[in-house]
């Protein structure tokens, strides 16, 4: 199955993801460890890829992610550039210019 992904940035949330983490004085294999009492088992180096946005991060790990950092899910995304903008595929369709 292909990823529409078009960047070299595997996820959104990453820097946020980081920045709560910090807030609160936790590691990342506290982090994972919280993530398992939830059987979401998420090792501390994929919490490092997240962070640095080098691995996707599914539903589950997001809905967790927001849990034990005690923070709503939008609120990782609030930092997220007003440039970015996800475009539906008639929107991507509409674009494409015919010769």
């Amino acid at each position: 199955m292909s990823r529409i992904i078009d960047s070299h940035e595997k996820n959104m949330i990453g820097d946020k993801v980081k920045q709560i983490r910090k807030q609160k004085r936790m590691s990342q294999q506290a982090l994972s460890d919280r993530l398992e009492t939830l059987a979401i088992y998420v090792c501390r180096g994929s919490i490092s890829r997240i962070e640095d946005k080098s691995r996707t991060v599914t539903d589950i790990e997001l809905y967790g992610l927001s849990q034990v950092l005690d923070t709503p899910i939008d609120s990782f995304f609030e930092d997220v550039p007003s440039d970015f903008r996800l475009t539906s595929p008639s929107e991507r369709k509409s674009s494409v210019t015919l010769k």
